[in-house]
């Protein structure tokens, strides 16, 4: 669910002109985008796609739309939508808008306290509050009455309240320093210190960094801790189609839950700020506003940064994932009784592998790598332009790029040498616990001896899984170091794969438990000096990992001073003009509901009901994907097909806006965000206008499914009237969940 992207972008689509954010409120006057400079040209092919990559120029939008309400862009509102958004309206939108612990976004939708967010963002929650004999997420769950709604262990939203520009402080401290080390130290100190004034009034303070370094608020939060779950869909419907459907679009999805905040005396709370029900939803064309955290993206990055993140840092995460997929997919061949549990570990995978690749192809499309040289090129010629600003900023490229390119000597072995717990084989993993035992580490002492085999491998080590992984590691090894590497051939000769794996296993004792036993038997000498190939492999290559570790500490201490410059330079030249990077900080994004052309036909601007039967049908009803619950696959009379499920429309997204309020001018819901198309993925570097859409559910087809297919009449008239009729205080059920709460998985950088 969603947000990812692979396709390419046709030239016609790119071939945009312009000026930056012309018609945004700014403190300072954007430079044109059209290229003047007398520079040589980046050395690149010419002709792409029919298109002469010499007139191709950065995008009026490349650096999206995520606005910040400390400087919302009026203007271009009014200019752009014929609506200009006054100080009220602003206010009570990011106040009814709010953060869903550290992974989601959400709102309230009543004036009783109710929240709205994604079903893929609370589904860890419906786990938290289930009880024993039941199946919430096979069957979902509603709450008849207040008294019915559960209380979700460690649940919390943020509303944020005050926002204080404390950019001067910042750049105070960290200029006041005389080493790299020195100025990233003093930053920290101070970020500190303006935090703890929130919490003088009550409040939980985050510093937010905006361009790099450029602008820095004091985001306040006030923070609701008693949170109940309210309604949540199956997790069939809040997730129909699965793999296949994330990131796509038409889409059939109700990735909708909701839930209520309660005050400190255990009744709903009472606020002014929350968004109305919109009674006809969004129509084509109409202008609609995404207010979300958006969590990630790297548009203000340079040229150097973005080559680096494309030949080196992604392939390098898709390899990993690529690996370990398949890791999974030869334990579920052989494990069809597991399905359940091992589809949950593949699909976690295949999201993020969906975000790499679409992330990869639009890094390597000339096209779109153009517009970002042209964005650097004028960006550059405007502080060259001026003395002062060339002075203070003019070599903060080269010293990234100088940065980067030392990086990438590192890059290939690092990837070889790291034990990565994720990717790692628990051999490896074992190997490196018991040299740590062996030099003493605390964390080994006092433990008993059926304590500390536990500790270096733990006693539900799965053989099986653990071979797949060292086969999967060694392949890994190999393809960073090649094979006549003098390391590979010591350790593995010619062999690879399997093979390697075999020959390793055949020369090493800790294969379980027993053998890790006859190890801490021994003296820690003789453990440092056996002849196990895992220890060894570890203690030859570690010295060579330190070394190259501290080498990428100091650069990433480096790039960090470059990136504040960076950021100055930005807002030196473009001010507030264009918006900044996302930092998972409340955003606003402006859009319209619009279709697109994809796969040589057009995407309708919404789906109705009547696409998900069609889907059901069409598949012969499958499981896991194609299924429908009972209640789904024979619907009331009164359940209408042809009302809308889903909706696209044109607004900036990424990871963290998932549960994000969709809302019209009148600050009414017209949806819920909930993922982006496959023509989105490259919007962590730039934003395109043609194909990128958001995936929204539609405000019209939550309410059809809430009243009429779920009877849940109580939720229904809550939210059309914006308030409850139940006030009494409500005592919190002592009956306890099946388990202890499992710490909630932040919503995947794919996910919105």
């Amino acid at each position: 669910m969603r947000m990812n992207f692979i396709k390419k972008h046709f030239p016609k689509a790119l071939l945009l002109s312009a000026i930056i954010f012309a018609g945004c409120s700014s403190s300072t006057k954007a430079p044109s985008t059209e290229n003047t400079s007398t520079a040589p040209k980046a050395k690149v092919e010419t002709q792409v796609y029919g298109v002469n990559l010499d007139t191709v120029k950065a995008g009026k939008f490349d650096t999206g739309k995520m606005w910040t309400f400390d400087n919302p862009p009026v203007d271009y509102f009014e200019e752009t939508y014929g609506f200009r958004p006054d100080e009220m309206w602003l206010n009570k939108v990011r106040m009814s808008a709010l953060r869903f612990a550290s992974w989601c976004s959400a709102s309230f939708v009543s004036e009783d306290g109710l929240v709205m967010t994604n079903h893929h963002c609370g589904r860890g929650t419906v786990t938290d509050v289930q009880r024993e004999g039941e199946d919430l997420h096979r069957d979902g769950f509603y709450a008849q009455t207040l008294a019915d709604e559960r209380r979700v262990p460690e649940l919390y939203v943020d509303q944020l309240v005050e926002i204080a520009d404390v950019t001067k402080e910042v750049q105070d401290a960290i200029n006041s320093g005389s080493t790299d080390e020195d100025k990233m130290l003093n930053k920290s100190r101070k970020i500190s210190e303006i935090e703890d004034r929130a919490k003088e009034k009550g409040l939980i303070g985050q510093v937010i960094t905006f361009y790099k370094g450029g602008k820095y608020s004091l985001y306040s939060f006030k923070r609701y801790k008693d949170v109940r779950l309210v309604f949540a869909p199956e997790d069939q419907l809040g997730f129909y189609g699965g793999d296949f459907d994330n990131f796509t679009y038409p889409r059939y999805s109700l990735d909708m839950t909701f839930f209520r905040v309660y005050d400190d005396n255990g009744n709903p709370l009472k606020t002014e700020n929350y968004f109305k029900w919109s009674p006809n939803g969004a129509k084509a064309g109409e202008p609609v506003f995404v207010v979300g955290n958006p969590g990630r993206t790297n548009r203000l990055n340079t040229v150097a940064q973005l080559e680096y993140a494309r030949d080196v840092q992604y392939p390098a995460g898709l390899s990993m994932i690529n690996g370990m997929i398949d890791v999974y997919k030869q334990m579920l061949a052989k494990h069809p009784e597991k399905k359940a549990e091992i589809n949950d570990r593949i699909f976690g995978m295949t999201n993020s592998q969906k975000v790499y690749i679409g992330m990869i192809k639009g890094l390597n499309d000339p096209v779109l790598m153009q517009r970002k040289r042209d964005f650097e090129k004028n960006f550059r010629d405007a502080i060259n332009a001026k003395p002062e600003l060339k002075e203070k900023y003019g070599k903060t490229w080269d010293e990234i790029e100088a940065s980067r390119n030392e990086s990438k000597k590192n890059a290939n072995k690092l990837n070889a040498f790291s034990m990565n717990p994720f990717a790692s084989s628990e051999y490896f993993i074992a190997a490196k616990n018991l040299i740590s035992y062996a030099e003493g580490n605390k964390k080994y002492q006092n433990l008993e001896k059926d304590s500390l085999i536990n500790e270096i491998t733990p006693d539900d080590f799965d053989r099986e899984i653990a071979e797949l992984k060292l086969v999967n590691q060694i392949n890994m090894i190999i393809a960073n170091l090649g094979q006549n590497d003098p390391l590979v051939q010591k350790y593995f000769g010619n062999r690879k794969g399997k093979d390697a794996a075999n020959y390793l296993l055949g020369q090493s004792n800790l294969d379980d438990q027993n053998g890790i036993e006859n190890f801490v038997s021994k003296s820690k000498e003789e453990i440092l000096n056996s002849n196990d190939p895992f220890i060894n492999f570890i203690l030859e290559t570690r010295g060579q990992v330190e070394e190259m570790m501290a080498s990428e500490k100091a650069l990433r201490l480096k790039d960090e001073v470059s990136n504040q410059l960076l950021g100055q330079a930005i807002f030196e030249v473009y001010g507030t003009s264009i918006p900044p990077d996302a930092t998972f900080s409340l955003r606003i994004a402006d859009g319209v509901v619009k279709g697109y052309e994809y796969n040589g036909t057009i995407a309708p601007h919404q789906t109705t009901f009547y696409g998900l039967y069609d889907r059901y049908h069409s598949f012969g009803k499958e499981y896991p994907w194609w299924d429908l619950p009972q209640k789904w696959a024979n619907p009331p009379a009164e359940f209408d097909l042809e009302v809308p499920m889903n909706f696209v429309s044109t607004n900036d997204i990424i990871g963290g806006n998932s549960g994000s309020p969709v809302i019209n001018q009148s600050a009414e819901i017209v949806g819920l965000a909930f993922d982006g198309n496959i023509e989105s993925l490259p919007g962590n570097f730039i934003f395109t206008t043609e194909a990128n859409r958001t995936v929204n559910v539609a405000s019209q087809g939550m309410m059809e499914a809430i009243q009429d297919l779920y009877q849940a009449k109580r939720l229904s008239e809550e939210l059309k009237n914006g308030k409850i009729s139940e006030v009494a205080p409500v005592k919190v059920s002592d009956e306890k969940p099946v388990k202890e709460p499992k710490s909630k998985v932040k919503a995947n950088a794919s996910q919105n």
